[in-house]
């Protein structure tokens, strides 16, 4: 066996051992060292880059890597094979995914106004805010030699007598803490309890005089990141928040990457364990912690998130999702509780799952598509939820069509050479002179942070910018010349956002033609996802009377450049609205009203699902939304240049 050491720009260094031929980025993964791989491995995003120190590395040449980076050590992992002990550089922009991730502020004003404005509007909309949790302070007789009925019977009694129960389920759990309780409290006790019209769960039993709290675990699973809240759930405050990268991301930026790396042997293990013990677990100790309580008084838990995720994070084969006819296990499940898939809360919590919708419309959607409020509304609304993956629904109060396209990883920084995810470092928004070229930007971090790529947002900045300043056509191409616009022998053009001196990599930052391309097919996915949807029903860009956009990225981007590039539709800059993280604003209003969970259901199962690889017109449509802003220009009117 080799030695590998895995060290890192802080001084931080891991030691594993590895057998000869062992893959450096699997190495890494078991060794629960971050290193970003977008494709999961296949060589083709270029971001899983280390620099060798010390030792040997069977590795292959690639294109992502020049041959002066190669002399001087820098290697992809995921085509590196160990064949001696060998020390490797793990450079902040290969790690930083995992820990440094830019993730949504739960606590800012404005992230608390959306909150409360969903609470407000579903109890407008005549939803009540109330839930089948409730704390029942029960009295019983002792037991006496005239009186030998056993405590779990004594307790199912004085239940049954006091909201006239036909059936009262205690489980083991409760048992095993009973005898005691009621002892040292004089059969005097409260017990925490779910109730429907035939039935009574006990959750848990305590002492009269105890401070009992009901806690509720909302969920939102993203692809790229995981966002949680804990709540009270008789009152609905908010006691805690938590977000962090979602640690399946090593495996994959998508969702297909994904389903592939589960289908190898221990895959299902691997991701659920990523997602759960590695993410969703410490986020709970977190929140815990913030908040005071105990992990055991949460007693029931919401996830929403997508169908992929959904699969993933129950351990449930996913594969037949991405093969035609693209079928889920399910779309609906209430067989879900935290000891099956050891979520660190009371075992017998129960898990509401927001309902799919389709393959790849999931429950984030369907949670999401309950707060933006637009199946209670007659104006024809647009909701646009951005990431990884581009969901989309449009409909109002009479009828609702969702669909699903593959954004791909460039919103997150894949396929772009200078790409990144918004951590430190990250350029995030950008202005560009027209007379001189020159940038103006805005980095993720610290003041004085230096540049050392682009994510999402930035990159909509910057090639908006370009094509305002008519430094690019409307094909992505540079047609102007300068100190920042260069060659390389081929005569592809790049523009040097930040040069090496002023940057903080070991290369100037900058956006190629190759880049601009990969996010024009990006971004072309979403207009042409939208277009034919509004097709399909004899719609119009016109016809939309509000657009809702939700998602970390949402929040991020400027419309206005997400509009000159033609991302999103050409309408008047005050119908845009930004509604925050609605997955998660509407796992917490499905915790928190029952009411609201049996109307998301009710919504996703009245919802329209459109395949769009099964649209014949799609693909003229994404041809079409494949450059600035578009082929026929006239569907963006408010788009001139400078």
């Amino acid at each position: 066996m080799y030695k590998v050491t895995f060290a890192f720009e802080d001084g931080n260094v891991v030691e594993t051992y590895a057998n000869e031929g062992d893959n450096l980025l699997d190495i890494a993964r078991e060794a629960n060292v971050a290193i970003d791989a977008p494709c999961s491995g296949n060589a083709s995003c270029g971001k899983c880059r280390v620099q060798l120190k010390s030792g040997e590395l069977d590795s292959k040449k690639t294109l992502h890597i020049s041959d002066e980076e190669f002399a001087e050590g820098w290697r992809l992992a995921c085509v590196s094979a160990v064949c001696a002990d060998v020390t490797v550089l793990v450079p902040d922009i290969a790690s930083a995914y995992k820990n440094r991730m830019k993730v949504a502020d739960l606590s800012s004003k404005g992230e608390i106004a959306i909150f409360e404005n969903v609470k407000s509007d579903v109890e407008l909309a005549g939803i009540e805010l109330a839930n089948s949790l409730d704390v029942l302070e029960v009295e019983m007789d002792p037991p006496s030699l005239d009186d030998t009925m056993p405590d779990n019977e004594r307790l199912t009694r004085a239940l049954r007598k006091y909201l006239n129960i036909s059936r009262v389920r205690i489980p083991y759990s409760v048992l095993c803490k009973l005898p005691d309780v009621l002892r040292e409290n004089q059969f005097a006790v409260k017990c925490v309890v779910r109730t429907t019209p035939n039935d009574m769960f006990v959750y848990d039993v305590f002492g009269k005089d105890e401070d009992v709290l009901i806690g509720g675990l909302a969920i939102d699973i993203g692809t790229t990141t995981v966002s949680a809240l804990i709540i009270n759930m008789e009152n609905g405050d908010i006691l805690a928040k938590a977000s962090a990268g979602n640690g399946q991301i090593r495996y994959g930026a998508d969702v297909i990457n994904r389903i592939i790396e589960q289908q190898k042997p221990g895959g299902k293990r691997r991701l659920q364990k990523a997602v759960i013990e590695e993410t969703i677990n410490p986020m709970i100790q977190e929140m815990c912690t913030q908040a005071g309580i105990s992990r055991q008084s949460i007693y029931r838990m919401c996830v929403a998130s997508n169908t992929t995720m959904n699969h993933l994070f129950a351990g449930i084969n996913a594969d037949p999702l991405r093969m035609e006819p693209y079928i889920p296990a399910f779309f609906k499940t209430n067989s879900l509780f935290a000891s099956d898939v050891g979520i660190e809360i009371n075992p017998d919590a129960h898990i509401i799952v927001a309902p799919n919708i389709g393959s790849y419309v999931g429950g984030d959607i369907t949670a999401g598509t309950l707060v933006s409020m637009i199946w209670n509304k007659p104006e024809f609304s647009l909701f646009i939820d951005l990431g990884t993956n581009g969901e989309l629904v449009f409909g109002n109060s009479d009828f609702m069509m969702s669909c699903a396209c593959s954004a791909g990883p460039a919103f997150e920084g894949g396929d772009i050479s200078c790409g990144m995810r918004a951590t430190d470092g990250a350029i995030e928004s950008c202005t560009i002179d027209k007379e001189t070229m020159e940038p103006t930007y805005k980095v993720v971090g610290d003041p004085g942070t230096k540049p050392v790529g682009l994510c999402g947002s930035g990159i909509i900045d910057i090639i908006s910018e370009l094509y305002m300043c008519g430094i690019i056509d409307p094909k992505g191409k540079f047609v102007r010349e300068g100190k920042r616009v260069r060659r390389d022998q081929y005569g592809m053009g790049s523009y040097v956002i930040a040069f090496e001196e002023e940057a903080g990599s070991v290369k100037d930052v900058e956006i190629t033609e190759v880049d601009i391309d990969n996010f024009i097919r990006a971004k072309g996915a979403i207009f042409s996802a939208i277009r034919t949807m509004l097709n399909s029903l004899d719609f119009d860009v016109s016809m939309i009377d509000n657009v809702y956009v939700a998602g970390g990225i949402g929040s991020g981007i400027n419309m206005r450049n997400a509009v000159n590039i033609g991302m999103l539709p050409d309408v008047p800059m005050e119908k845009f609205h930004y509604i925050g993280n609605s997955s998660l604003s509407g796992s917490y209003v499905m915790l928190l009203s029952t009411m609201a969970e049996k109307k998301t259901y009710e919504l996703a199962s009245n919802m329209t699902y459109m395949e769009l690889s099964t649209v014949p017109t799609y693909m003229d449509e994404f041809v079409g939304a494949c450059f600035i802003p578009h082929t026929d220009t006239g569907m963006f009117p408010s788009v001139q240049q400078r």
